[in-house]
């Protein structure tokens, strides 16, 4: 029996203790059956399994003749834009008929769009950027005592494709190479929660202690300056903060994981081109190396973009990239759609289902990692062609703890499409009454996906 009390009669966090060359030296137990409780839902002590909330985002939208499931509600079909989707639809929300409100602002042509979805402002230009992403404002409930508040990645090889931003200084910049990646989440920084020792780290034990003499001196800067400048320090400070708890979480021991498992670093990286095949390939292996960033522990808060917004993947054989081709490809009367273009919708589709898939091979508690996963997944139009922002498609995955439905089909009526952000951010704990500006700004959560 898994019992509370012969865990604390073990004692989960009894270690041998040492010391070598002035730093201590842990001796951790093995990973037992009595850290976790009888049903594997929770730790044994009663905490519960971490709550994680990602993002997953493709370019040009959709084609709604074949995107657009005719049945509202659970069991909807997978019309063929959407047919990559038939071994994870148990797992998938599709939502259609929302709209991104613009109201005054331009439509600023594969930016207006998904600006709209991450943070419920309208961009009034092409450098704005409105509030803060919806991952930034969750990571900063979830995510602060994890070695990386987020973790942000993009499969089309170039770094500057991120869909996430504090403000117009601080944009949360994409790794584009696997091999990066992999340095980043299990490089020499790593501590694998189910070692059998732990040494802290000294260069974080430096850069901790070095932090610690900035803060000490900013208590004296802030009686120096006016108001204005007080509270820009303030922001400062919640951010040395926020890094001060990350060199703390690194310099503990971290709790056993089971769902965390050793990662084979990449012998290399695909070749720099955005052919789909190497996008596809790309992607795989940056969702793979994220996945079990998040088994481990190394954050909880995650972004993964397929391509940009005006995405450039280029099919062998055909002479325009896939923006390119949403605007000059006539629509096949026959079909009643544009088919090379649906034709990369497709690829991006079958990314999409790798992406949710790669969570559900993880095996956490009972379950698995997706259950206790939101992915909140964003494009940057409706239809292509004519940058349309009424009946922008949206997705989520995962079970969020048991707090979201999944598996359904929902009409938005032509609602605003950030109560779907609402909504997330609801389930992942923000302590907020609405969210968004003018007509997008909503109180209303998506009762229908709530469990």
């Amino acid at each position: 029996m898994k019992t509370l009390s012969r865990l604390e009669s073990l004692g989960r966090r009894r270690f041998l203790r040492g010391m070598l060359n002035g730093g201590v030296v842990t001796l951790g137990l093995p990973l037992l059956n009595c850290f976790l409780n009888e049903n594997g839902t929770a730790m044994a002590n009663g905490a519960s399994l971490p709550m994680r909330f990602g993002t997953w985002s493709w370019g040009l939208g959709m084609n709604s003749k074949v995107f657009v499931p005719a049945k509202v509600g659970a069991d909807y079909e997978l019309p063929e834009e959407l047919a990559a989707l038939a071994a994870v639809r148990q797992h998938v929300n599709v939502y259609t008929n929302f709209n991104a409100m613009r109201d005054s602002a331009p439509n600023l042509c594969h930016y207006s769009g998904w600006v709209i979805l991450r943070t419920g402002s309208a961009p009034i230009g092409s450098e704005d950027r409105p509030g803060e992403t919806i991952d930034v404002t969750i990571s900063r409930v979830i995510g602060r005592t994890t070695r990386f508040q987020t973790v942000t990645a993009t499969a089309n090889g170039d770094v500057r494709t991120s869909f996430s931003y504090e403000n117009a200084n601080s944009i949360n910049a994409a790794e584009a190479s696997p091999l990066n990646f992999y340095k980043q989440l299990f490089g020499t920084d790593y501590q694998d929660p189910n070692a059998s020792s732990f040494t802290p780290n000294p260069r974080i034990m430096a850069r901790k202690s070095v932090l610690s003499g900035v803060l000490d001196q900013t208590k004296e800067l802030a009686k120096m300056v006016g108001a204005e400048d007080r509270a820009r320090l303030e922001q400062y400070y919640t951010d040395l903060r926020d890094l001060e708890r990350q060199f703390d979480h690194q310099l503990t021991k971290p709790e056993p994981i089971a769902a965390c498992h050793a990662v084979t670093a990449p012998t290399e990286d695909p070749r720099t081109t955005v052919d789909s095949e190497v996008v596809a390939l790309r992607h795989r292996m940056l969702t793979d190396l994220m996945v079990m960033a998040v088994a481990c522990d190394q954050t909880r808060v995650f972004n993964m973009a397929y391509s940009a917004a005006f995405a450039s993947t280029i099919k062998a054989g055909y002479e325009k990239p896939h923006h390119t081709c949403t605007h000059e490809e006539p629509v096949d009367q026959a079909l009643g759609y544009q088919p090379t273009a649906s034709w990369f919708l497709r690829r991006s589709m079958e990314s999409w289902a790798y992406f949710v898939e790669a969570f559900t091979k993880v095996k956490e508690g009972d379950g698995t990692l997706l259950d206790n996963v939101l992915i909140y997944a964003t494009t940057d139009t409706a239809w292509a062609r004519i940058h349309s922002l009424d009946g922008i498609p949206m997705f989520t995955a995962g079970r969020a703890g048991g707090r979201i439905k999944t598996g359904l089909h929902i009409d938005g009526a032509a609602g605003p499409a950030a109560r779907l952000g609402y909504t997330a951010m609801k389930v992942m704990g923000v302590d907020t009454q609405s969210w968004g500006t003018k007509s997008n700004n909503t109180s209303k959560e998506l009762g229908e996906i709530l469990s």
